[in-house]
């Protein structure tokens, strides 16, 4: 008989991921110390079901985060490591799903008890491998033995069994362990890198312009050979935002993570980043020569205006007027509706310095905090703590259980976040990108690049705008000029001047400064990162988690169409007091988030738009190549170069037919075989995801052969 027409086989495009947003109104409510720590929608509460044992073992990471150093490569790391484990000691008892660093299968009699017991010595024997590095390690320790204790196992059991649950979550550890260890990251060695050396020298923060002080002498002297260069800086009584000790000079955190193993990237020139939207801008040949350069100068200097309340303006952050950017852009004009209410978003007019003040902190993700990498984990348990959430993979299929979904969920996204760390830092590494200070600072004491004619005129200097960059005159610098004080002939800006005196009871506002003395929206003892600043880390771990949110709830939309975070005022802010009301930031979508976490970075001062923008666009690569990826692990099609065969349904339009035995895919060869059901007097079907390009199709013996490329 010709097999061919009684032998359709179908092949099913991957399926469109909907937008079935839930219902009812998303509200994150952020504490003072800059953590999630309440979440309600609308007037429903959250449910109070137990956590699942994975939940348990984030929230126990996401508490180690937030008194360690801030790192963020690192415990992007650190969160990845702990979500493999977890999900392996989960698939390991699993017939579908494919471990990542440990593949073995298992039975039990109870499945749910035994997975729980080998989820916890997995990611117990993780964190307490990871955390003995850690700053606060005689808080953590003792507190991950706690946790064991009090779910009712034995800190001191290290069999490596197999027919225990134990002795598989410990096994799962091994592999983990021997996966990371030499992944580039240097955890041998403490994560330090002895191979970068700054081309610039220390920017003292206590003097002004782009200079250090001799310690003997006194005498001061640049420090700044490459504007278009990372600067390390020198902070007097340096903290991290956890408030932990730093020594006064910079060290660049993560320089060797160009070179560490990442979940899904891929490359051809082990010296490039794994993904590159294109380099910084650069200061070539004058300001008037380098408008890109100049533009976003200028860009950080405007949002360093805007940092005030005082001023009168007032702006719509809803919805409604605020976001929907296409990805890499600020071009976006909001979104005319609630896609779950059908009704067009409610105005939220503020005060836009306390708008700006209270992004840059809420995103700064300190002091207490969990980083970017942990701020995102938080959002997700959010998101799915929300009462009636249904956890269907991609807003389709079955109902997970909290803990398949939590399992696989957690090695989604952080699967993303640590790549949007190689990536990042990466970028980071290979152009070793300017920071605002350095930048500002070198244009404002080279003087003004607008008019030749009048005086401090230099090629390199800042472009003059009335009302934010202005040359200060006699005239202007007189008693009740709005210069009064400042030096003729320097370069004055409108920005804001530092913290207050008092910052729980004062806000410093915005007032004319030297240019040579510009600082950020941060504490005095901080300041700036220790790493350079292309690409913006907030804005490409931002976009890729958003874009792992999107494809594992199957919407872009927060639940209900909206998601919030409501700073009270006077007591939310730290760097100054404020804000002078209450203030409600609200995100339609995921992306809106994200969008804002690389916007908080430029009135911060941290970055220009350039690193943002650039940030996105490399998140958004990050994050779907990761989702993709981890689909692979969760249909077992990893081991088959992605591709999935399944029966095909009874109901499904090509009508019932008989099914197909012993389907076995071997991408080696691209052949496809299957075992032909006896009965061959009805069609036997086959669906193929993703679509291939069948080349042939063939009977040998009592097999169906498939030729695919």
């Amino acid at each position: 008989m010709d097999p061919l027409p009684t032998f359709p086989c179908t092949q099913v495009p991957p399926r469109p991921e909907p937008r079935i947003p839930s219902h009812r109104l998303a509200r994150l409510r952020w504490s003072r110390l800059g953590l999630f720590s309440a979440l309600t929608y609308g007037a429903l509460t959250v449910a109070t079901a137990e956590p699942s044992i994975a939940r348990v073992w984030d929230e126990e990471i996401l508490t180690a985060i937030r008194i360690d150093k801030p790192h963020p490569p690192v415990h992007a790391r650190n969160l990845f490591s702990l979500s493999a484990a977890m999900y392996d000691a989960w698939a390991a008892y699993d017939a579908t799903a494919v471990g990542y660093a440990y593949r073995a299968k298992h039975i039990a009699a109870n499945v749910a008890a035994a997975r729980r017991e080998a989820i916890s010595y997995a990611a117990y024997r993780v964190l307490k491998e990871r955390y003995a590095l850690s700053v606060k390690a005689t808080n953590t320790l003792p507190a991950l033995d706690a946790r064991m204790t009090a779910l009712g196992y034995d800190i001191g059991n290290v069999s490596r069994d197999t027919s225990t649950p134990a002795g598989v979550g410990n096994s799962v550890y091994d592999a983990v362990h021997n996966r990371f260890i030499n992944d580039g990251s240097l955890q041998s060695n403490g994560y330090k890198d002895p191979g970068y050396t700054s081309v610039n020298g220390f920017l003292n923060t206590g003097l002004g312009g782009t200079q250090d002080a001799d310690e003997v002498s006194g005498n001061t002297f640049n420090t700044l050979f490459d504007v278009n260069r990372w600067q390390p800086l020198k902070v007097a009584n340096a903290e991290d935002q956890n408030g932990n000790p730093t020594g006064p000079l910079q060290s660049y955190l993560g320089s060797q993570w160009l070179q560490v193993l990442p979940f899904a990237l891929t490359r051809s020139d082990a010296t490039k980043p794994w993904i590159d939207p294109g380099g910084p801008p650069r200061l070539v040949n004058g300001a008037a020569d380098s408008p890109e350069f100049r533009d976003n100068v200028v860009a950080v200097i405007r949002a360093s205006s805007e940092m005030t309340p005082d001023d009168g303006v007032t702006i719509d952050i809803s919805p409604a007027s605020f976001g929907n950017n296409p990805v890499g852009t600020g071009d976006g004009t909001g979104h005319p509706v609630n896609p779950v209410t059908g009704l067009p978003y409610a105005p939220n007019v503020l005060k836009r310095g306390d708008f700006t003040r209270v992004l840059a902190e809420f995103w700064a993700d300190g002091p207490s905090s969990e980083t970017p990498p942990g701020h995102w984990n938080s959002i997700a348990n959010g998101v799915s703590d929300r009462a009636g959430f249904q956890k269907r993979i991609g807003g389709t299929g079955p109902v997970l259980s909290d803990l398949e979904w939590d399992v696989k969920l957690y090695f989604a996204l952080n699967a993303s976040v640590h790549d949007a760390a190689c990536a990042a830092w990466g970028l980071k590494r290979y152009y070793d990108g300017w920071r605002p200070i350095s930048a500002i600072r070198y244009m404002g004491q080279a003087g003004q690049s607008s008019d030749p004619s009048l005086p401090s005129y230099h090629t390199n200097g800042l472009p003059l705008v009335p009302g934010l960059i202005e040359l200060v005159t006699a005239g202007t610098a007189k008693t009740g000029g709005r210069h009064a004080g400042l030096v003729v002939g320097k370069i004055a800006l409108l920005a804001w001047p530092g913290q207050p005196a008092n910052p729980s009871s004062q806000h410093s506002g915005v007032r004319w400064i030297h240019a040579e003395n510009w600082t950020t929206y941060q504490k005095k003892n901080f300041v700036t990162p220790a790493f350079p600043g292309y690409v913006s880390g907030h804005s490409t771990f931002s976009r890729s988690a958003a874009e792992v949110l999107t494809a594992i709830t199957g919407s872009e939309f927060f639940p209900g169409g909206l998601g919030t975070y409501t700073a009270p005022a006077n007591t939310t802010l730290t760097f100054e007091s404020g804000p002078t009301t209450d203030v409600q930031l609200q995100w339609a979508t995921y992306y809106d988030a994200a969008d804002q976490a690389g916007l908080s970075r430029i009135w911060g001062g941290i970055h220009p738009p350039a690193d943002d923008f650039g940030g996105r666009r490399a998140g958004a690569q990050v994050g779907k190549q990761a989702w993709a990826s981890a689909r692979q692990y969760f249909d077992g099609s990893v081991l088959t170069g992605g591709i999935v065969c399944r029966p095909y349904p009874a109901d499904g339009p090509l009508g019932g037919g008989s099914a197909l035995a012993n389907v076995v895919i071997d991408p080696a060869t691209k052949t496809i075989t299957a075992d032909l059901p006896a009965d061959q007097s009805k069609p036997s079907y086959l669906t193929i995801q993703p679509a291939v390009d069948i080349t042939r199709t063939r009977i040998q013996g009592s097999k169906l052969v498939i030729t695919y490329r």
